[in-house]
């Protein structure tokens, strides 16, 4: 299992490879990596903040749960911090499992967690200011599901 936390981009690509290669034990495996968007227009970067050590822990809590859950045999989570331009990767979950449905829910319950309850504090910079991002109630009704 990997947990990065980490300031510097990621190569999804070669995360998927490396974490894919070589694997016989398992019949799935599904990746999704979240990209910084401009939904309205006039984004510029969104920053993101957290307290490290508390955000690996909470990450690594909600990972074990879905191991178990879906009786995964890996998975990695890779969430960025700091200032990211539109266009740049945010996050990324991959998961393998002996079935694709596993495979799928679990990465879809990481990243609603991701979403709404990961201790990341995001607030998006425009060309008219700043504002801090609160989930939304889709995101709430997401988690809601699990």
């Amino acid at each position: 299992m990997k947990i990065s936390v980490q300031e510097g981009p990621f190569d999804a690509g070669a995360e998927l490879d490396a974490f894919s290669h070589g694997r016989q034990e398992v019949g799935a495996v599904v990746s999704f990596t979240g990209i910084v968007r401009d939904r309205e227009g006039g984004l510029i970067a969104m920053e993101i903040e957290h307290y490290p050590g508390m955000t690996e822990k909470a990450i690594g809590e909600i990972a074990e749960q879905a191991r178990a859950r879906w009786n995964l045999a890996d998975l990695v989570v890779i969430h960025r911090f700091g200032s990211l331009p539109v266009g740049q990767p945010i996050m990324m979950v991959a998961t393998a499992a002996l079935h694709r449905r596993a495979a799928f829910e679990a990465a879809e319950y990481l990243m609603d967690y991701l979403k709404s309850r990961a201790p990341f504090w995001k607030k998006e910079v425009t060309q008219s200011g700043a504002h801090w991002v609160e989930a939304t109630p889709e995101d709430e009704d997401a988690l809601s599901r699990w």
